[in-house]
């Protein structure tokens, strides 16, 4: 009996890391259209509580409105952005002509080549080639943007259907008050992490763009929207986050100084927001064990790469919320927490 589990466990194991990787282009844009559902309802929440618009708004004018406020500020970033990227673009050939210099001062003054390691070791270095992947990763995502608002939408026609399906499904009202008080808690607990994460991000992300503007680095809006992306990796996404501006200083100015420099100032705010900030506004928000958070970004980032890691956490976070409601799976929301601990 034993064995016919583990074999049934393992087929549906496979199976579903199968789907995962087989349908990623269905499955990503249906989770980041998910994700964001749960932010427009946060932010209609939100409007609904002010004292002249939202008390005398209907919900379907707050949803509309919701929606187009965020769909608005996604349509102004990404605008920008282009513009950001393209003018990266063109200044490629002066990057790479620093490159040159750079290893030219490191030769003279720690008696290192770093061209020739960096070849000997990982091959020809080809900035533009690294530079190109990055912004073909970032304009693959903005191609996604048309078929996320399209999930988007029918998620709000589901939402406003799902009463009837529910009082359909469970006829008796205390199962069906009990469901929908379960389906609640969910809708909360996922709503607020977002939002809070989200937030936190978009403070990491402006405190950063300041900060790049001021020092003069190129493009801060797109580095800045850069550290706004991977600050929900754990972890290792903050690192990243600093070194790509950091490392975009070196090759625009051609010294190590303005490299220590946005190294120093992008990984203080990245501190001050990860350790005092992040903390107080999240509280016990992101129940998750710190094994099972790096467990998580390997799994995700082996199946779907770095969007995958960008969201292994709100995917390991919304598995917890959603196990630890009921009793058949409870046990897995306790073990996949930090202190064993589940609301």
């Amino acid at each position: 009996m034993n064995l016919n589990k583990i074999a049934f466990s393992l087929i549906i194991s496979i199976s579903v890391i199968t789907i995962l990787v087989v349908g990623k282009d269905f499955i990503i844009p249906m989770i980041l259209a998910l994700l964001i559902w749960f932010l427009i309802k946060e932010i209609r929440n939100y409007a609904g509580k002010l004292p002249l618009i939202g008390k005398k708004s209907p919900k379907w004018l707050l949803s509309i409105l919701s929606t187009l406020i965020l769909f608005s500020v996604f349509g102004f970033v990404i605008n920008v952005l282009i513009g950001n990227i393209n003018n990266l673009t063109n200044n490629i050939d002066d990057y790479e002509k620093n490159v040159n210099q750079i290893n030219s001062q490191l030769i003279t003054q720690f008696k290192v080549d770093f061209l020739s390691m960096w070849s000997n070791y990982i091959g020809e270095f080809d900035f533009t080639s690294l530079l190109k992947d990055l912004l073909n990763s970032l304009t693959d995502l903005f191609g996604n943007a048309f078929m996320i608002g399209l999930y988007v939408l029918f998620l709000f026609f589901e939402e406003s259907a799902f009463t009837p399906k529910l009082k359909a499904l469970y006829p008796n009202q205390l199962k069906r008050e009990e469901t929908s008080v379960t389906l609640e808690k969910i809708n909360t607990s996922i709503s607020k992490y977002i939002t809070l994460k989200t937030i936190v991000s978009i403070i990491t992300g402006t405190a950063s763009y300041i900060a790049l503007s001021i020092i003069g680095v190129d493009t801060p809006l797109f580095w800045s929207f850069l550290i706004f992306i991977l600050n929900y990796i754990p972890t290792i996404g903050s690192l990243i986050a600093t070194l790509f501006p950091a490392t975009i200083a070196l090759l625009q100015f051609g010294d190590l100084t303005h490299f220590f420099v946005v190294l120093g100032v992008i990984g203080f705010i990245q501190v001050i927001v990860g350790n005092i900030i992040e903390p107080k506004m999240m509280g016990n928000t992101l129940n998750v064990s710190s094994l099972v958070v790096i467990l998580s970004l390997s799994f995700w980032g082996l199946i779907w790469g770095i969007t995958g890691m960008v969201l292994s956490v709100p995917i390991t976070v919304i598995i917890i919320i959603l196990f630890s409601q009921f009793e058949s799976t409870k046990a897995i929301a306790i073990l996949l927490s930090e202190k064993g601990q589940i609301n």
